[in-house]
């Protein structure tokens, strides 16, 4: 995007989340849903569709300038990220990445504008870290697939309109390499959501159980079509990389809303007739919280440029998504922290952020599925033993 054009959408962004979503934040958490007048503000803004390509309704942003928009984003509330995150995510990446030109062409507008919400159905009950091991079954039974199983935690699946769903096609395959992609619309027989999750934070944001039983659908559905059989597996791993950088900086977005409250906090609260900013121990908690943030801001960027330029889309992902969630995670701990008794208490954003942040050190593959990664990448066969 042209670097001034690029420039006022991040301001839009800003004022957005600053004036009209952080004064939500707490309604939001109560109530567990997003206002249906920001999902139609977002809507207008581009968010549904700022990773998709522009000659499908988007953006086109690179990942280095969606990396400073979702810093922006992270500012306020992860519910909102998440109400558009899929769209431009893991799952219309799925499309992006392995879809025919048919299904680009039908799907991505509607995506791109949130005409349409996707979901990526790819979590089971006994396959998280490991998706590989996913027992979802798809078998072809005429013209049509049959898809038999369960998804768990998914994301916007109480709300979707059509699931990205992954599937096993051929159980004597490798586990990574007999996996196939299906677009499920929502409605179709056989397809049943459950309830939606009551989780620890991230209120406003659901996810619920997808139960698919005989689910029929035509073999047009196959994501890419003849050449998407089996093709599953790294479809999902590729977009799930781009995911990892796109949550690093949404981490990093909340690390600055955090030490923007403890810093305020601190300039405000007085003990023992003194303001505690003056108190170098909690001087140490605030300075240690920016430094990471530097950092954390420091690494999504290079992450941001090496997977632009394809020099970087494994090692780079996993290091800015590990350091991230434990960064966020400990600025969130000391702001709660800085914020005494009052941090513990509901309706102080502190303590809401300190809920919303646990999350990010499980989704997106866990800080202990990252360690992995990375390791094995830079130990090769060393890493087998």
């Amino acid at each position: 995007m042209d670097a001034a054009d690029f420039s006022a959408v991040l301001s839009e962004v800003r004022r957005f989340v600053r004036e009209r979503v952080v004064p939500l934040e707490a309604e939001i958490d109560e109530k567990d849903e997003m206002p249906a007048d920001i999902r139609e503000a977002a809507k207008k803004m581009g968010l549904f569709g700022f990773a998709l390509p522009e000659e499908y309704g988007g953006l086109g942003l690179s990942m280095f300038e969606e990396a400073q928009l979702m810093f922006e984003l992270g500012y306020t509330t992860p519910s909102l990220r998440s109400m558009f995150g899929t769209n431009n995510g893991i799952a219309g990446h799925v499309l992006m990445v392995g879809g025919t030109e048919e299904q680009k062409a039908h799907w991505l507008p509607r995506i791109a504008s949130g005409d349409v919400l996707a979901s990526f159905a790819l979590t089971e009950p006994e396959a998280g870290s490991d998706p590989s091991t996913l027992t979802t079954k798809a078998h072809l039974d005429g013209d049509h697939w049959v898809i038999n199983g369960a998804k768990r935690y998914i994301t916007n699946a109480p709300l979707a309109d059509v699931f990205m769903v992954f599937a096993r096609t051929d159980p004597d395959a490798p586990r990574t390499r007999g996996i196939s992609t299906f677009l499920v619309p929502a409605g179709t027989p056989g397809l049943t959501v459950a309830p939606k999750d009551h989780k620890m934070g991230q209120f406003g944001a659901w996810t619920a159980d997808v139960f698919f039983d005989d689910v029929r659908v035509p073999a047009s559905a196959l994501v890419g079509g003849d050449d998407g059989l089996n093709r599953g597996f790294p479809t999902a791993m590729g977009c799930i990389a781009h995911g990892r950088v796109h949550i690093s900086a949404l981490m990093v977005g909340m690390a600055e809303r955090l030490v923007d409250e403890s810093v305020a906090y601190a300039s405000t609260r007085k003990q023992s007739g003194k303001l505690i900013g003056s108190f170098q121990l909690v001087q140490g908690l605030i300075a240690d919280s920016q430094t990471d943030y530097y950092a954390g801001r420091a690494t999504v960027l290079e992450a941001a440029r090496g997977f632009d330029a394809g020099t970087d889309t494994k090692i780079g992902p996993s290091c800015t998504k590990y350091f991230a969630s434990e960064m966020v995670w400990r600025v969130a701990d000391r702001a709660v922290q800085i914020h005494g008794g009052a941090g513990y208490m509901r309706g102080v954003a502190v303590e809401r952020f300190y809920r919303d942040a646990r999350l990010f050190r499980i989704y997106e593959g866990t800080s202990q599925i990252q360690q992995v990664i990375i390791a094995k990448a830079l130990l090769g066969e060393a890493a087998r033993g």
